[in-house]
């Protein structure tokens, strides 16, 4: 049966990947999976996370659930599944209900329907959970695994959910992935998500052909700079906010290096452009905050720079491996100063409220938006971080962080670009369309240019382009919004429009701010971890004596590895001892040396102690200093 797997297994990623062959590990946990156990797979940052749970799931047949909170990310693997000619769909929070429902129904009756992208609030729905056993559900997959641990970096309470939803397909196998996770972590994902054995395929953290290195540094641009001349290629350049990638970005042109900036508030359009511009090499450098980088592939990034220090050693690995995925020499350059590490600490206070004021900003947010009690659930509204922090007088990282809270308690939800694109589904049927251009003919050539110009708009939502429409019928972008619109008023389609803004979604009725439950000791418990990887971060940015690469592999557990002896610490302690062999040959020499004794007996005498080259050179240098006569 395993050699079978292995068959299908080989013959399915080269049919839709093109390759011959699988990486280090996927195999392997590719067919535990196959197999029916329960599996934990830890690959690190381009270790090809995806093509593990995409395989089996196309092997088994059936749905796969695929659970993971990154709306972007499945988006984008949606798109690579349908342009493989794999039919698969996401649902996540902001979508309106008729495109849930459209979705659901070609899970359920829709034989080659493969996989179904949800994000974890959503596995609390009526909605969902109404449809989901009636689903032929063959596999399920929970990616960024890490979030259902409470010991995990990024705890979040829907993904406890998954463990309920288990019990509709008892028999299914189900396989968690995580870039990183410690040892706590690996252990407590699989007590949280039910796993029937312990099951874990865990690919070393170690890079050998990513050299770390950390520079205490004031003048960080400048720095910056040397290192893009002294490293050919294109690279990443990470800082903490958005105003921050524009400056940085700016400075970079301004110094003759191709650079753009990336962050979660620009136009998708223009992300997309951005993106694709530093992937083609068009683009040498991409300033960018954390939202960039997250199933982005590129092999050939040389160097990855961070302005400003990670909050966590989970966050700054992940980050700095997205250099070198061609196993070809990269390096990651961490640049701080004393600001930094108490910006750091600062940031770590806000980021733990006292949580009557977390209640105070869920009761803010409830009369914002005006929603009355006992009511809300699934209502979605544009959000304003600024504008709402200002309006309760509260520092925005604060008010963040409070947001932060109350999303991990499932009340609320605060999203990105949730609608970055437009979408029509068509509510009337062919013969309903016939009798509604009897009705109002004005409207039937609008209607059939959007037929002839999108396929599967009566099945499922559609991806539109105002702006392509416009151009195909002579009309304005606005005129065709207005139609699109009238059409949606008239019930002949359903029309989402883009939305470029963020999105408050209130995933649960509203209740009293009093009966919002923190739990004081989970809470404390949460605050000391977070504590714990503060202190990770410093200790890996101040230390002196330990290699860096074994610093973060003993952090996330292990433990035996050898020192790289290529990072900044390495290489001090190389020169270190360098000069501590320069001094002790040295000192031997003028113990021994007199003017009536040849240099030449003093190197036989020391030859079997030092390397011969070693003693000769620092015999030329005394020479030179004149410390020595220069008879051999």
């Amino acid at each position: 049966m395993r050699t079978d797997y292995s068959i299908q297994a080989h013959t399915i990623l080269k049919q839709y990947w093109g390759y011959e062959s699988f990486r280090p590990l996927q195999e392997d946990i590719i067919l535990s999976v196959l197999e029916g156990r329960d599996t934990l797979a830890l690959l690190p940052t381009g270790g090809g996370k995806s093509v593990c749970f995409q395989v089996p799931a196309l092997v088994l047949g059936g749905v796969c659930i695929v659970v993971t909170p990154l709306v972007s990310l499945m988006k984008d693997q949606v798109a690579h599944l349908k342009a493989n000619g794999i039919k698969a769909a996401a649902i996540y929070s902001g979508m309106h209900r008729e495109e849930i429902l459209s979705v659901m129904g070609n899970a359920l009756f829709d034989e080659d329907f493969r996989f179904l992208y949800v994000s974890p609030e959503r596995l609390r729905t009526e909605t969902f959970l109404l449809n989901l056993p009636k689903i032929p559900v063959r596999m399920i997959a929970v990616d960024e695994a890490h979030c259902i641990s409470q010991w995990g970096y990024d705890f979040r309470p829907p993904y406890l959910q998954i463990a309920e939803i288990r019990k509709f397909f008892p028999d299914v196998p189900l396989l968690a992935l995580t870039a990183t996770a410690t040892p706590d972590v690996v252990k407590d994902i699989q007590d949280k998500l039910h796993f029937k054995q312990e099951n874990v395929f865990q690919k070393s953290f170690k890079r050998d052909n990513l050299t770390y290195y950390v520079v205490k540094e004031s003048d960080k641009n400048g720095r910056m700079l040397r290192i893009m001349k002294r490293y050919p290629g294109t690279g990443v350049v990470y800082v903490r906010n958005r105003r921050k990638t524009m400056q940085v970005a700016a400075f970079l042109r301004e110094h003759g290096v191709s650079a753009d900036y990336y962050h979660a508030g620009v136009e998708a359009k223009e992300r997309d452009r951005r993106q694709d511009d530093w992937m083609s090499g068009k683009t040498r450098v991409i300033v960018a905050t954390n939202a960039f980088g997250m199933g982005i592939d590129k092999p050939d990034v040389r160097f990855v720079i961070h302005l400003d220090i990670p909050d966590t050693l989970e966050a700054y690995f992940q980050e700095a491996g997205r250099g070198g995925r061609d196993l070809k020499p990269s390096v990651a350059i961490l640049l701080y100063d004393e600001y930094d590490i108490r910006q750091l600490k600062r940031n770590f206070t806000l980021s733990f409220p006292e949580l009557d004021k977390v209640r105070a900003v869920y009761e803010h947010l409830c009369q914002r938006y005006h929603i009355p009690m006992g009511e809300g659930q699934n209502k979605t509204f544009p959000f304003s971080l600024t504008k709402n922090a200002k309006e309760m007088n509260m520092d925005v990282n604060q008010y963040y962080h409070a947001l932060q809270i109350l999303e991990k308690t499932g009340s609320i939800l605060v999203s990105e670009h949730l609608r970055e694109t437009s979408k029509i589904h068509f509510r009337m049927s062919g013969d309903e369309l016939m009798q509604f251009y009897t009705e109002h003919p004005q409207w039937e050539e609008f209607v059939k240019l959007l037929l002839r110009s999108y396929a599967g708009v009566f099945t499922q939502y559609t991806p539109i382009d105002e702006e392509v429409i416009a151009r195909r019928s002579g009309l304005t972008a606005i005129q065709v919004q207005e139609n699109l619109k009238m059409l949606h008023e008239n019930k002949v389609m359903s029309y989402e429009p883009k939305s470029e803004i963020p999105l408050l979604v209130f995933l649960e009725n509203r209740v009293e701010a009093k009966y919002i439950y923190f739990n004081p000791a989970d809470y404390a418990d949460r605050k000391q971890q977070a504590s714990t990887r503060l202190e990770a971060v410093i200790q890996y940015v101040t230390t002196q004596h330990t290699c860096r690469s074994r610093l973060l592999l003993s952090y996330f557990g292990e433990t035996n590895s050898t020192a790289c002896g290529s990072c900044d610490v390495c290489l001090s302690r190389q020169k270190q001892l360098h000069a501590d062999k320069h001094r002790q040959i040295k000192d031997a020499i003028r113990e021994r040396y007199s003017p009536k004794i040849m240099l030449r007996e003093i190197l036989n005498q020391l030859s079997d102690r030092y390397n011969e080259e070693d003693i000769m050179l620092v015999m030329r240098e005394m020479v030179e200093n004149g410390e020595l006569s220069s008879q051999l």
